[in-house]
């Protein structure tokens, strides 16, 4: 799997970049990817969850992503990116923008090769949490824009002047198949699951999990937004491919403007359904799960069981997998929530 990339003028003169393979992985990508990513991180652990179970009538798992380092399911695709990196990125080194979980998963991976990660992130973003790891990994970390949409607009420009390998949250197929293993795994954990859930923001996990437990398995697979942030869900429903004006709500994993075309084109194909929760329904599950299952995570993870709850109905009878996402939820955010 290949892809090249030329940086060009857009008519206002802001740089932007040109992906001239933005193809699916293969079912073949998908399992070489994942002989990569198993020399460096193990399966992680699908668990049953005996309090979902219980309410929604079924049998429910999670998939807890949330185990392995970084605390987040990004760091899968990028040993499959890094491993594949061409020769002249090297000394340059990489380049993206981040709300954190896809900056630590970069600064894992190029940390394990020796290669200099430069993350940008929204000056907007107060998740110490996560701007120290990215830190304490090696990465240089830059703060600009007022989200991480205008992040990425400078990260781009810094890739075309400084001459690094820029790489996109979501239109990149080595990250879409390395990513792809979770599914892979939930094939050979749970190869009687019905349904699983997983949150989008860019959705190449989503997009992973369609490309395996989806299209492989036959399960249906259903993608969740936050209702103030559904750029994506606008997208994949209606077929609105645009950059909305605002972003609203405080899971920042899941907070983006713009839908990614690479991630769209796989979800359009292989996804069941999307839905949309409220941040009240992500906060609510965030305190079940801490509550029920000793679970702790993030705001775009809680979107996963907020949306189980909401589809009650179309569970019942189910085995339904849960992705948990990520766990770098700030003791602030956390603070609040638990009093709430």
């Amino acid at each position: 799997m290949t892809t090249s990339y030329e940086s060009v003028e857009s008519p206002d003169k802001t740089t932007i970049f040109s992906y001239h393979d933005l193809t699916p992985p293969t079912t073949r990508d998908i399992y070489e990817a994942r002989k990569i990513v198993r020399q460096y991180i193990p399966s992680t652990p699908l668990v049953r969850s005996e309090s979902l179970s219980t309410a929604l009538d079924a049998d429910v798992y999670l998939k807890r992503e949330d185990t392995l380092p970084t605390s987040s399911f990004k760091i899968r695709g990028f040993y499959n990116l890094v491993n594949d990196l061409n020769e002249e990125f090297h000394e340059p080194g990489l380049i993206t923008s981040s709300m954190g979980n896809h900056g630590q998963g970069m600064a894992t991976a190029a940390r394990e090769f020796d290669i200099p990660a430069v993350i940008v992130v929204p000056e907007t973003l107060k998740n110490p949490t996560k701007t120290d790891n990215m830190e304490r990994l090696g990465a240089t970390v830059i703060a600009h824009g007022r989200d991480v949409d205008e992040a990425r607009e400078y990260a781009e420009q810094q890739a075309a002047e400084d001459g690094y390998r820029y790489v996109h949250g979501g239109n990149e197929p080595h990250l879409i198949a390395g990513r792809a293993s979770a599914g892979l795994e939930v094939m050979v954990d749970c190869p009687g699951v019905d349904i699983l859930i997983n949150p989008v923001g860019g959705g190449s996990s989503a997009a992973a999990y369609a490309l395996t437990v989806g299209k492989l398995l036959g399960a249906d697979v259903i993608g969740v937004q936050a209702s103030g942030a559904d750029a994506v869900y606008r997208a994949w429903k209606d077929g609105i491919v645009e950059m909305q004006e605002n972003a609203e709500t405080f899971a920042e994993g899941i907070k983006t403007r713009t839908p990614f075309a690479l991630p769209l084109e796989i979800m359009q194909e292989h996804l069941s359904e999307m839905v949309l929760v409220e941040d009240d329904d992500l906060r609510a599950a965030i305190r079940r799960l801490l509550a029920d299952d000793s679970v702790l995570v993030e705001g775009a993870a809680a979107s996963s069981v907020a949306a189980a709850l909401q589809l009650s109905d179309e569970l019942t009878g189910k085995t339904v997998v849960l992705p948990i996402s990520g766990s770098n939820l700030s003791m602030t955010k956390l603070r609040a929530i638990v009093h709430d």
